[in-house]
């Protein structure tokens, strides 16, 4: 009986030093993962440095010189002496005031009409404060060789191309020389405050023509329009060609007779070059002095 018991326990023994020395089925070393290193992150690819665009300098660009539509008047002898009559053109300047009045001063386009402001005369500005307008003018401007007729309409002629351009019939128009008040001029006239426009039956040209300008080039018929204060709304015309022979005559009716009225014809002109002439009717058969009259030179296409 103790010699079984003995076998037994020495078995058991034996069996429990070989497992011990075996380990575990499951702690096979071959099956257990080696531990893994998370990867370093690469870097970010850096975006390529732009190459930098030449820059131009834009070229200076010029600024075109402003044009003005303008009205200046000048001086015409008829046959109640010297009057004024009207012209109206496109010229340079920021300011029509300023380049009407050098238009003036410079001289008109028709040959027929005339200034006798001195032409060295250098416009040093125009202003307008409260209906008053005040032309300044340089040193030259106290020359003219005129009478006191001449030199009275001379003031006109300012007063008229300042009022007529900024289309205010009713306002003043006051003169001084480099600053100052322009006192006595041309041995004949005052001019120390605001003046007035006359009437323009007492200083105007009593037919005008506006329209075709002198010089232009036109096509037919040609349309010329104006103003005329003449008897009974009536106003002749004619036409010469270029040795001063009457080709054509006709007539035409301002809108009212006896004052400063609109008038519009047409005329039929071949290609060349022609003088269109309107005149006062002459109810007095030459008893009232030569008509006054108006003219335009155009060449016809």
């Amino acid at each position: 009986m103790n010699h079984r018991r003995t076998t037994v326990a020495a078995v058991t023994a034996t069996l429990a030093v070989v497992l011990a020395g075996c380990g575990t089925l499951d702690e096979d070393p071959a099956a257990t993962p080696a531990p893994t290193t998370e990867p370093s992150p690469s870097a970010e690819p850096s975006e390529p440095t732009p190459t930098p665009t030449p820059t131009t300098e834009p070229e200076p660009t010029e600024t075109a010189t402003a044009e003005q539509t303008v009205t200046a008047y000048y001086l015409v002898d008829t046959r109640t002496g010297l009057r004024l009559a009207r012209e109206t053109r496109d010229v340079a300047g920021d300011d029509p005031l300023v380049a009407a009045v050098e238009a003036m001063i410079s001289g008109a386009e028709d040959p027929d009409y005339s200034t006798s402001w001195a032409p060295g005369t250098e416009v040093l500005s125009v202003t307008e404060e409260a209906g008053l307008f005040t032309v300044d003018l340089s040193e030259e401007a106290r020359t003219a060789n005129i009478g006191s007729e001449g030199a009275a309409l001379m003031i006109q002629q300012l007063v008229w191309t300042v009022t007529d351009t900024a289309d205010d019939d009713g306002a003043g128009v006051a003169l001084t020389i480099e600053g100052e008040p322009a006192g006595e001029l041309w041995g004949a006239v005052t001019w120390d405050g605001p003046v007035m426009r006359e009437e323009a039956i007492d200083v105007r040209l009593l037919v005008q023509i506006d329209e075709p300008a002198e010089g232009a080039t036109v096509t037919s018929p040609v349309t010329v329009t104006g103003e005329a204060a003449v008897f009974e709304a009536n106003l002749p015309w004619s036409v010469l060609d270029d040795s001063g022979a009457e080709v054509q005559t006709g007539f035409t009716m301002t809108a009212e007779g006896q004052t400063f009225a609109p008038y519009s014809f047409d005329v039929e002109l071949e290609p060349g070059t022609w003088t269109i002439v309107i005149t006062e009717d002459d109810p007095s058969d030459g008893a009232a002095g030569e008509p006054m009259t108006d003219s335009r030179t155009v060449t016809v296409e």
